[in-house]
């Protein structure tokens, strides 16, 4: 299986430059063990670094192929991405997203043009797939593709541009596309630096995955407890090949911890995450032990969450008792 390249993520940052946010890596002055930086995506465009891998993918097809369309599956920041990569090319986008999806994540995609069709969660990538063999269109998957783990990985290249003597990345592992592309950039440019995935304690199957030496499978209903619904996918073959490659290990977080790290987001860093980009602040906050020391960045993946949800977050504190 061939993986992606840190020359394929090269290309990538040419294709999404201008489109993608270089987002910074903001120094927390309220971190307590050692040092830390926020690498902050919730603030792209679309809220989400979703952005960089659907961009990439619909740039590097040919004009007569985008013309013809495109289609994609997702929980909410993917559709988000492609949607909003669509209309920069002037083409149609048909996305299908869960029923259970947040109104505001649908709203979104909608605004920007796409066609947004909402199944149960079980059925939106077979309806995907139909539709693209229907109408000859093109999938663009949310992880399960080379020019979109390679566009994701355009974020792990910013981090090693702007902090060369990293010692730690924590960064989100759900599908897998994000952790495959930053974990290449990094593996290549900063060889002495850790990657560690970070993911729900209720959706921990890429840890027993890399446990196992292989893919283990946990139902939908097993994964769609936690809050995070970012982070409720599971790795591809393709993504998983990346990950036993890239990751130094994988941490799991508890769904109060999860929540607690929304709120110091919010009350320390200034930044509005969903509870799917507050998971490697949670890691850092409250697994330190299972971590090395050093120059730590946790990319927090995204801000897309319902108002009434942040507002709950913020006004409970679920480890105060």
């Amino acid at each position: 299986m061939n993986l992606v390249t840190i020359d394929d993520i090269h290309a990538a940052a040419k294709r999404v430059a201008g489109v993608a946010v270089r987002t910074p890596l903001l120094p927390q002055g309220w971190a307590t063990r050692g040092e830390l930086w926020l690498k902050p995506e919730n603030l792209q465009q679309i809220g989400a670094f979703k952005i960089r891998g659907a961009y990439n993918a619909i740039a590097a097809l040919d004009e007569a192929t985008r013309a013809r369309g495109v289609v994609a599956y997702s929980s909410g920041n993917h559709a988000q991405a492609v949607a909003y990569a669509a209309k920069q090319f002037g083409v149609h986008a048909v996305i299908f997203v869960p029923d259970t999806t947040p109104r505001v994540k649908v709203e979104a995609t909608a605004a920007h043009g796409a066609e947004v069709v909402q199944v149960p969660t079980a059925e939106r990538e077979p309806a995907a797939h139909a539709l693209v063999e229907a109408k000859n269109m093109t999938l663009i998957p949310p992880y399960d593709h080379a020019d979109v783990i390679a566009g994701q990985g355009t974020a792990g290249l910013e981090i090693a541009e702007d902090l060369p003597d990293v010692d730690v990345v924590l960064v989100p592992v759900s599908g897998g596309g994000l952790a495959s592309g930053v974990g290449t950039a990094i593996r290549a440019l900063c060889p002495d630096a850790k990657v560690y995935g970070v993911e729900p304690e209720l959706a921990a199957d890429t840890a027993e995955s890399l446990r196992a030496g292989e893919r283990v499978e946990w139902s939908m209903e097993r994964r769609s407890r936690t809050i995070a619904d970012g982070l409720r996918a599971q790795p591809s073959a393709l993504t998983f090949a990346h990950l036993q490659v890239v990751l130094d290990g994988v941490i799991t977080v508890g769904e109060d911890e999860i929540r607690a790290a929304v709120r110091t987001l919010a009350t320390k860093a200034h930044l509005v995450a969903e509870p799917s980009g507050a998971v490697t602040t949670a890691a850092y906050l409250f697994h330190g032990d299972e971590l090395p020391s050093g120059k730590t960045v946790a990319l927090v993946s995204g801000g897309n969450l319902d108002p009434a949800v942040l507002v709950e977050l913020l006004l409970v504190d679920p480890l105060s008792e």
